[in-house]
């Protein structure tokens, strides 16, 4: 079998009639893009994402891929790692563009091989825990709509679920008011993560999590910089909450020196960022290493894969309604009492329908 090309197909879904943020990213409009790889065999290998690096997949790794065989998983990722520039250009970009590859060619290889990924690659969980993202900042949303969004995922099922804090428009103090009002609304049994993206400084960090320690925070999400380990770790001495962190490092190296660095207790490696699938389960073994479990961010598919295929996958994020726009083009994984349950379907498991794929590339 032989790679004959590779392709991207995306879209605009238009922009949002109401805007939502966190404490960096203001959401205006939404997306769709996929990565297919083609083999000469007939079987094709598909993933999400590709879209913000198609110029790179297209032309780079395409150059380098086509005419390889699929199923040679980490000569493929060297050849697309050393024949990418590495760090003297926006690493990034080019490792991004290599986990949507990655992530496709295991689709590949599973339909190929007749077998699900999450079992290939250690199949450690037929099912695991999940948790519902959301509580994201937007105008006109004040506690009573926060509630009632955190109330509608424990009602469809969620046993954890997600608020953001951070943002500059608020002071700690309002988003001190804001965690104590989720807490209220969701009760004690249900678990409740939250999330800074990045917004604060270890002292800043520090002080809010000890305004909040008393509604019992699952974690502190990204408290600090992404790169600022020395004050990552200085949260994580300070606190008797987890820091969960990682969703904006790359490559095993990099995660290397965050765990080395004694600045995250739980690793949030994302398996569309941090060079792909394979790249992703080095990570969880050297997180194992460590007694640290997974958590990857994300979407539910590729996110569920992973955390199904090692002993330390923690929880699989989810966005029941920041997401629902892909359910038009793809099935939502299988959710039963708070768990994803893991599908027997080769490859990714994921169904795509083709046909509304097609109709809205016709729009376009």
């Amino acid at each position: 079998m032989k790679i004959t090309d590779i392709k991207v197909t995306s879209f605009s879904l238009g922009k949002l009639e109401k805007p939502y943020w966190n404490s960096i990213i203001r959401s205006t409009s939404r997306g769709f893009s996929r990565v297919d790889v083609y083999t000469d065999e007939g079987v094709v290998g598909m993933a999400p994402g590709g879209d913000r690096s198609r110029h790179v997949i297209e032309g780079r790794l395409k150059d380098l891929l086509v005419g390889e065989d699929p199923l040679r998983t980490d000569y493929l990722w060297q050849k697309m790692y050393m024949g990418g520039w590495r760090k003297p250009v926006a690493k990034g970009d080019h490792i991004g563009a290599m986990s949507a590859v990655d992530n496709a060619l295991w689709d590949l290889r599973g339909k190929a091989l007749g077998q699900p990924v999450w079992r290939m690659v250690g199949g450690a969980q037929s099912r695991v825990r999940s948790y519902a993202a959301g509580g994201y900042y937007q105008d006109g949303k004040g506690l009573k709509e926060l509630c009632a969004e955190m109330e509608t995922y424990v009602k469809m099922g969620y046993k954890a679920v997600k608020m953001k804090v951070g943002w500059s428009g608020v002071t700690l103090r309002e988003d001190t008011a804001r965690v104590e009002a989720v807490r209220k609304a969701i009760g004690p049994d249900v678990d409740l993560m939250v999330d800074a993206n990045n917004a604060w400084d270890a002292i800043t960090a520090i002080k809010f999590a000890r305004m909040v320690e008393e509604y019992e925070p699952y974690w502190f999400e990204e408290p600090v910089h992404a790169d600022d380990f020395r004050g990552g770790a200085q949260v994580c001495a300070a606190l008797d909450m987890p820091v969960a962190t990682g969703e904006n490092e790359f490559t095993r190296w990099g995660f290397r020196d965050l765990i080395e660095a004694q600045a995250a207790d739980i690793i949030q490696a994302d398996p569309g960022i941090c060079g792909g699938i394979s790249e992703w389960i080095k990570i969880a073994s050297m997180a194992s290493a460590y007694h640290l479990n997974m958590a990857p961010h994300g979407g539910e598919h590729l996110g569920a894969v992973c955390v199904a295929a090692v002993s330390n996958g923690l929880v699989t994020e989810t966005y029941p309604l920041h997401q629902e726009h892909m359910w038009e083009f793809m099935q939502r994984a299988q959710f039963e009492d708070g768990d994803i349950v893991m599908s027997d379907r080769p490859g990714l498991g994921i169904v795509w329908d083709e046909a509304a794929i097609e109709r809205r590339l016709a729009k376009a």
